[in-house]
């Protein structure tokens, strides 16, 4: 903890207890690094600053909005958890709320809302695995910011963190973790650039890739109509 004071990364989903603005950024953080998210995520909060604005929104500005972070679905996930939150209030069970899940849930339960539990991300997992010791709830931001700049997956910084020294692990490197398939020439990068275009306007489906278009409109992110592509409403 004293090292977390002194290294801790100033990130301004820190600055709030807001549940709605950090589950906002532990939904952005899915899958998408944070020096990417900050910009868009304060954009959003300005944007939306409730679950009440994000609720009365349209799906397809919710789209827009989410261009460029990937996996778009989760912009959908996010809308339809601010619609319920909205409509019912904070459910006891956070996993109610879609596309929340353990990790998730327990990150607004713990940085939102004080609750005593250790949300265990990538990060916390790998410290906690090669230190063989647990943590407890306090721990949390602290043990994400070990993972994430000092105990890294391959080549762990183990000259400068502060576990080291009773760390059984100390010195060792790991075998490379199993690599993300290529964006690029990807299935997953022709339903983006597909997405990319429907959210500049309508467009007729003769002009796009069918087989994106299928897959996009079965996650719900697009709909066809008289030979047209367009976001939902």
């Amino acid at each position: 903890m004293a090292w977390f004071a002194a290294h801790g990364r100033d990130l301004p989903w820190r600055r709030t207890k807001d549940p709605y603005a950090i589950l906002v950024s532990e939904v952005m953080l899915q899958q998408t690094q944070v020096e990417r998210v900050v910009p868009r995520y304060l954009a959003w909060l300005e944007r939306w600053p409730t679950a009440h604005a994000l609720a009365a929104a349209s799906l397809a500005d919710v789209i827009r909005e989410w261009q460029g972070l990937g996996y778009n679905r989760r912009a959908l996930n996010l809308h339809r958890a601010a619609r319920h939150i909205d409509e019912n209030g904070w459910p006891d069970d956070l996993t109610e709320l879609p596309g929340v899940g353990r990790y998730t849930a327990d990150a607004v339960a713990s940085f939102a809302l004080g609750q005593p539990v250790l949300p265990v991300d990538t990060n916390v997992r790998r410290v906690q695995e090669r230190t063989g010791h647990s943590f407890g709830p306090e721990s949390g931001q602290a043990l994400m910011d070990l993972g994430a700049t000092i105990c890294l997956a391959r080549i762990p910084r183990c000259e400068v963190c502060p576990l080291a020294e009773r760390c059984p692990s100390r010195g060792s490197r790991h075998e490379p973790l199993r690599k993300q398939s290529r964006f690029e020439g990807s299935f997953r990068q022709r339903r983006a650039e597909t997405l990319r275009l429907v959210a500049a306007g309508a467009r007729s489906l003769a002009e796009l890739d069918a087989e994106a278009v299928a897959a996009l409109e079965r996650d719900g992110l697009v709909r066809k109509a008289d030979g047209l592509v367009a976001l939902p409403v």
